[in-house]
C-alpha cells in the first residue's frame, strides 16, 4: 500500500504552491487506494507559530484535502533522532565542524547565483588546536549519488558542489535533511510527492537512507507553481489561507486551477461541485505522474 504524506512548517499560512503540493501528493497516494498522512514540520522551533498549524489544518480541511490517521510531529520525534545521529556517529559517517558560515564563505570561490557555498572539508580531518564544534557534519567526499525521481527520471548528484552537509546545529537541534529521514521511516512512508524546490535535497536524504541500510521511498518533485515572468510566487502575495478574505467562498476554484496545474482539467459541468466531490473526481480521473507526463 502507498503511504504518502504532506509535511508543511508552521512559519507562515499555506499559498499555492503547498497546494498544489498537498494535492499533488493526495492524488498520487489516493489514486490506488493509499493512505495520506499529515506532519507538521516544526523543527525550526523560532519561526513555528500555532496560530500557523491551526490556520493550516483549516484550510486543508476546507479544501476536503483530509489526512489519514493522527497528525505527526517532529517536535516529537528528537529522542529518534538522537539514537540514528549515534548510529551515524558509531559509523564513523559524521564528525564535528568548528566552521561559521563567514569562514565557509571566505574559502571558497563566489558560487552562482541560487548555489550554496560548498564545504571545503576544513574540519574533515580532526578540528583545529582551540576550536569548539560548531555543528556536525555527515562526510560526502568522493560520493557521487543517483537516485529515481517519477517525474525527473534518473537524477544525478555530485557531492563535490555541495560539500559535507550538516546533521546537527550548534544549539544541539538536529537539521532537517537528518529529520526528515527519520519522520519518514517512522511512518512507513513509502512515497515522498513535493515540490521542486526541494529536489536539491534528496540526494542528501537518500544517502542518509542508504548509510542507515533503510529502503528508499518513491521520490516524486513537482514543478513550482511561477508567475508570467517564470519568478516563484510571493507566498505572501499568493496564500490560500482562511484569514485571507479573497480565498473564502471561492476554494473550488482554487481548487480547480491546482489539479489543472497538475493535468486534470476539470470538466466544464463540475465547475460547480463541493472540494470534496472535486477531489473524488481528481482521483479517479488523476494519471500517476512521470517522467513522461509533460508536467
Amino acid at each position: 500500500m502507498v503511504v504518502g504524506r504532506f509535511a508543511p512548517s508552521p512559519t507562515g499560512p499555506l499559498h499555492i504552491g503547498s497546494l498544489v503540493a498537498a494535492v499533488g501528493s493526495w492524488l498520487m497516494a489516493k489514486r490506488s487506494g493509499g493512505r495520506w498522512l499529515l506532519r507538521i514540520d516544526d523543527l525550526d522551533r523560532d519561526r513555528c507559530r500555532q496560530a500557523f498549524e491551526d490556520d493550516i489544518l483549516r484550510t486543508l480541511e476546507r479544501f476536503g484535502l483530509l489526512w489519514d490517521g493522527a497528525i505527526g510531529r517532529q517536535s516529537a520525534n528528537n529522542d529518534q533522532y538522537a539514537a540514528v545521529f549515534e548510529q551515524l556517529r558509531q559509523l564513523g559517517a559524521v564528525y564535528p565542524c568548528s566552521c561559521s558560515r563567514a569562514e565557509i564563505a571566505r574559502s571558497g570561490s563566489a558560487p552562482h547565483p541560487g548555489e550554496e557555498i560548498p564545504y571545503p572539508g576544513s574540519c574533515r580531518g580532526g578540528l583545529p588546536a582551540g576550536r569548539q564544534p560548531r555543528a556536525w557534519r555527515l562526510r560526502t567526499e568522493g560520493v557521487t549519488m543517483v537516485f529515481d525521481d517519477l517525474r525527473h527520471g534518473p537524477v544525478t548528484h555530485d557531492f563535490t558542489h555541495s560539500g559535507d552537509f550538516v546533521v546537527k546545529r550548534a544549539e544541539g537541534f538536529f537539521a532537517y535533511q537528518l529529520a526528515v529521514v527519520v519522520d519518514d521511516r517512522l511512518s512507513g512512508i513509502n512515497q515522498v510527492v513535493r515540490g521542486d524546490d526541494l529536489l536539491d535535497s534528496t540526494p542528501r536524504q537518500v544517502l542518509l537512507h542508504q548509510l542507515l541500510g533503510w529502503s528508499l521511498p518513491q521520490y516524486c518533485h513537482l514543478p513550482l507553481v511561477t508567475g508570467p515572468d517564470g519568478a516563484k510566487l510571493s507566498k505572501r502575495d499568493n496564500t490560500v489561507s482562511l484569514a485571507d478574505g479573497r480565498v473564502v467562498g471561492h476554494e473550488a476554484q482554487l481548487l480547480v486551477k491546482a489539479l489543472d496545474f497538475l493535468g486534470v482539467c476539470v470538466p466544464v459541468e463540475l465547475q460547480g461541485v463541493s472540494c470534496t466531490e472535486l477531489l473524488e473526481w481528481g482521483r479517479l480521473h488523476f494519471q500517476a505522474v512521470t517522467s513522461n507526463s509533460g508536467l
